[in-house]
């Protein structure tokens, strides 16, 4: 379609170029990034298509991951872009993270660090802060249950054994998982990440509950410090 067209309302389009039709008709692989985006949009601007929109939108954000990472009052800043569509946006992004996650679930035998990685990468890969996460174990490696411990950079004092085994202690698991993302993508720990997991590891030793696992996720690739030797089973 030409720039002339894309400025047009979608309702002046023949029906064959609408993205709502299309995808009835065809399905949603058929549609272009920017046409799914124009359908949550459902409205553009006076002078500009919700296509045309959607396209500087992805423009502006860096393409779909971008647009994920990105914050509401960043998103708020481009033309025809309001609360209410991103509200929209978010809320269709955060429903694909989750029906695309491996369900981890009570009762789950976790048998390997790919297991979780498949579970918690769709869920943690875009975030732009860090979430410190315990998967409680009992006995035989299943899960009981999985919690967040605390958001935002990763400190001894941010995150106390503590309150990170209060929980495993009322759920009388026998071992913990620890995994968290970096969201620069870069999953290689840091030297706090060493320091934290040794001292998370000590606590669970005076406990009797085993850390089994600190799993540091980045973008499309991890660090198992249990794969790599630095937490003794």
């Amino acid at each position: 379609m030409t720039t002339t067209d894309l400025q047009k309302g979608i309702g002046q389009w023949p029906a064959t170029e609408r993205p709502r039709e299309r995808l009835l008709a065809k399905g949603p692989e058929v549609l272009t990034d920017a046409q799914l985006l124009a359908i949550l949009l459902r409205t553009g601007r006076r002078d500009s298509s919700a296509v045309q929109v959607a396209m500087e939108l992805l423009h502006c954000a860096g393409g779909l991951a971008g647009l994920a990472r990105s914050g509401v009052d960043e998103l708020c800043k481009i033309p025809g872009i309001g609360p209410a569509k991103v509200a929209q946006l978010k809320a269709a992004l955060e429903l694909g993270r989750r029906a695309i996650a491996v369900p981890v679930s009570t009762g789950t035998k976790i048998s390997s660090s790919a297991d979780l990685f498949r579970h918690f990468h769709p869920l943690l890969r875009d975030l732009k802060r860090e979430l410190f996460k315990v998967v409680l174990l009992d006995a035989k490696n299943t899960i009981i249950k999985e919690t967040t411990v605390s958001e935002g950079s990763l400190t001894l004092s941010i995150v106390h054994p503590r309150e990170v085994f209060a929980l495993a202690v009322r759920e009388s698991a026998a071992g913990v998982i620890f995994l968290h993302n970096h969201p620069s993508g870069d999953p290689t720990p840091s030297a706090e990440d060493r320091r934290l997991t040794d001292r998370l590891v000590m606590a669970g030793d005076v406990l009797g509950i085993r850390v089994l696992d600190h799993m540091i996720i980045g973008d499309g690739r991890y660090v198992s410090f249990a794969d790599e030797g630095w937490v003794k089973l």
